[in-house]
């Protein structure tokens, strides 16, 4: 991660056609950014653990409330994916406005979704908790979008990666949470309670936030829009985008990766218990550890491969993820077959790790080939297509052919499931080919967004 202050152009020099500081305004203190940088990540965190607490969750919510793998598909994944993915783009659109106020955008959304998710606790039936849910996606709608746009503001593009992939540790970190806290009180609580704990103490981080980031807008470090700067519609926006080749194979390759992911993660939990006996509380404390902690050191050390490599080869943004992907599917094959509960724990580290690696080079990635203007735009229309083909469809696709594999295959509840993960898991070779290709394609889209005014 970067040390380098907001806007360091020095004072009285005139902003460059991106736009980073006006004449007048001081950059801000490398404390203060890091300060910032930090209260990003942890509201990130708080934005998975809420999303991905469910996942740890599931057992007993389909126990009482006698649901099928596919409504909790639908409960764990599109219900909140759908109302998530159409609010991201005006949200976005919005935020890329010069005059908004993007820690405002950020504040208001961290208080809706973390009230939505204490309201999950208070569920009486599934409809009540569906309601909720699609709550808790209404205010993460407004968090990524603008974050990306913040964080690319304070870093220059060589450090881009590393700090992305740092804002982006909150994926692996909410989720070590969500499962070692969900299911520790939810054992001794029940699950109302770890809905309840998770979701109340966001309400009070958004005032602290509000209070405490500075938008470098406000501040003169951006530059204002010219008198006579024509306003990009989305349409105009798409238009622009359509020309970016790499973009759309971060795009899809990343969707890939989330359907797998979401889909898989929501149902692990439920493997553990049926194929190795594990209780609720054995499932968050051991399954936060693999998914959390090693997602998180993947997650970091993949931006800072690739901010090394990328120096050398800019097409190691996608080169990375692409050889990381394959290096990974021998130790998941082995993590889902061993019949002992540990070695499959601790072979799964090794494919948690090296998924991960891809959150850094491919979010540096569409930051550096799209021109400043559209950057949150950019971001709110790619998490669009992850989170609705990942998030949406996947852990529906998977518990529905869970459904299938169990009951009409005649497999049983466990070997169902847990042909359901390996069989899914094929696909993992689309988003391996999906970045090979887009590495032809990266150098000239950077090139382009570079000499772009």
């Amino acid at each position: 991660m970067s040390d380098k202050v907001i806007g360091a152009t020095p004072p009285g020099a005139s902003a460059s056609p991106a736009g980073t500081m006006t004449g007048t305004a001081q950059p801000l203190s490398r404390g203060y950014v890091t300060y910032a940088l930090w209260m990003l990540l942890i509201v990130y965190t708080l934005n998975f653990l809420d999303r991905q607490i469910i996942n740890i969750l599931a057992a007993p919510i389909r126990e009482e409330f006698d649901l099928s793998g596919l409504q909790m598909g639908l409960l764990g994944g599109l219900a909140f994916a759908f109302i998530y993915t159409v609010l991201g783009i005006p949200i976005a659109r919005y935020a890329d406005r010069l005059t908004s106020n993007r820690v405002g955008i950020i504040a208001i959304a961290l208080a809706v979704w973390s009230g939505f998710t204490a309201l999950c606790g208070l569920a009486q039936n599934y409809w009540q908790l569906l309601a909720a849910r699609i709550g808790v996606g209404v205010g993460e709608a407004g968090c990524t979008p603008p974050a990306h746009s913040l964080i690319s503001d304070k870093v220059p593009p060589e450090k881009r990666a590393s700090a992305l992939a740092f804002y982006s540790m909150g994926v692996p970190i909410g989720t070590f949470i969500a499962f070692v806290a969900g299911g520790a009180v939810a054992q001794e609580f029940g699950w109302r309670m770890a809905f309840l704990m998770v979701g109340l103490p966001g309400v009070l981080l958004a005032i602290i936030f509000w209070m405490t980031i500075k938008e470098p807008r406000k501040l003169g470090l951006v530059a204002p829009p010219a008198a006579d700067a024509p306003k990009v519609s989305f349409g105009q926006a798409l238009k622009e985008l359509a020309g970016i080749r790499a973009y759309w194979y971060a795009c899809a390759a990343a969707a890939v990766i989330a359907f797998l992911g979401y889909g898989q993660n929501l149902f692990l939990g439920n493997f553990y218990e049926g194929a190795h006996g594990m209780t609720l509380a054995e499932r968050g404390l051991w399954l936060g550890i693999v998914i959390g902690l090693g997602g998180a050191f993947g997650t970091w050390l993949g931006g800072v491969i690739a901010d090394r490599a990328a120096q050398k080869d800019t097409r190691a943004y996608f080169s990375v993820p692409a050889i990381a992907m394959v290096a990974s599917i021998p130790f998941f094959v082995g993590a889902m077959l061993v019949e002992e509960r540990w070695a499959s724990l601790a072979l799964l580290v090794i494919p948690t790790l090296l998924n991960s690696l891809w959150y850094g080079p491919v979010y540096a990635a569409v930051q550096s080939v799209v021109v400043p203007r559209l950057r949150a735009t950019a971001v709110a229309i790619m998490l669009f297509i992850i989170n609705m083909i990942g998030l949406g469809f996947g852990p529906l696709a998977l518990g529905g052919l869970w459904d299938f594999l169990a009951k009409s295959m005649g497999m049983g509840e466990v070997e169902g499931l847990r042909w359901a993960i390996l069989l899914s898991s094929s696909l993992g070779l689309l988003a391996v080919a999906l970045f090979w290709i887009g590495r032809g394609t990266i150098r000239e889209d950077l090139e382009r967004a570079r000499t772009a005014v």
